[in-house]
């Protein structure tokens, strides 16, 4: 089954990291986010990925063409050309690369990239941008299950700030920056029939409006909730605290 990341978008909010690289090459570590979302897809038994490109879009294609000289011990020999890789190969993905515009929206990337979609009746999709403890194995399960058009998965909202809870003054309780525990807000991980492409009339569309909004209308979206680890990267907080996670150890989304 293919695994579609929406790998084209300008990360306006991060530009202190954008205006040099695409978002989903933005690193944890010493690999790029992009690299983390196929790992953990990897773990499930999903290796085949299509990534829409838009926004600086043949830096992803340098990264994967030279995939092997950035990850494995290499020998290199100048005086003929010659090139001898020192370890074995890890991963083992298929990586489908395309040009989905620059301009276009999440919805319209989809669409572009429709034709690399395969046989299969459905496929998957996520944003290159946020990372999960999701079981995505159990998600197309639920999916198959429920036999609707379209599955969302479901996540609790970032903590940001403190929570007060007060009385003529006086605190009562404190947490500092709590889980919320009400409230759901789309996650990504998208597991969808390839009917769905027919909700989305073009280009500039982004799936997370009219598509799903018809899709909820027709009652064709069902949710699937996960109620674990969900971050992505919409600022340099947000980036700066998963790489202090991934740094400590505590990488709640590594589970590979």
């Amino acid at each position: 089954m293919k695994v579609v990341i929406l790998c084209g978008g300008q990360g306006t909010r991060l530009r202190e990291e954008t205006e040099f690289r695409p978002k989903p090459l933005v690193e944890i570590g010493d690999r790029p986010i992009v690299w983390h979302i196929m790992k953990m897809y990897s773990q499930a038994g999903f290796n085949d990925f299509v990534l829409c490109l838009g926004y600086k879009g043949h830096m992803i294609r340098d990264y994967f063409a030279n995939y092997d000289l950035h990850t494995r011990d290499v020998t290199l020999d100048l005086g003929t050309g010659g090139v001898e890789f020192k370890s074995s190969r890890t991963e083992p993905w298929r990586v489908t690369l395309v040009d989905t515009g620059l301009d276009s929206m999440t919805g319209g990337r989809l669409v572009r990239a429709a034709h690399h979609l395969g046989d299969d009746d459905a496929f998957m999709v996520t944003y290159g941008d946020g990372v999960a403890d999701v079981n995505v194995a159990e998600v197309l399960k639920f999916h198959r299950e429920h036999g609707r058009l379209a599955t969302v998965t479901a996540v609790r909202p970032p903590p940001r700030f403190g929570e007060i809870v007060e009385q003529n003054g006086t605190v009562l309780e404190f947490a500092e920056k709590p889980q919320s525990s009400s409230g759901w807000i789309n996650g990504g991980f998208f597991v969808f029939q390839r009917e769905v492409l027919k909700y989305i009339d073009g280009p500039h569309v982004p799936l997370e409006s009219a598509p799903l909004e018809r899709l909820a209308a027709d009652r064709q979206l069902m949710t699937y909730r996960h109620d674990g680890y969900w971050r992505c990267i919409d600022t340099m907080r947000d980036l700066e605290a998963l790489r202090s996670e991934w740094t400590s150890g505590a990488a709640s989304w590594r589970t590979w």
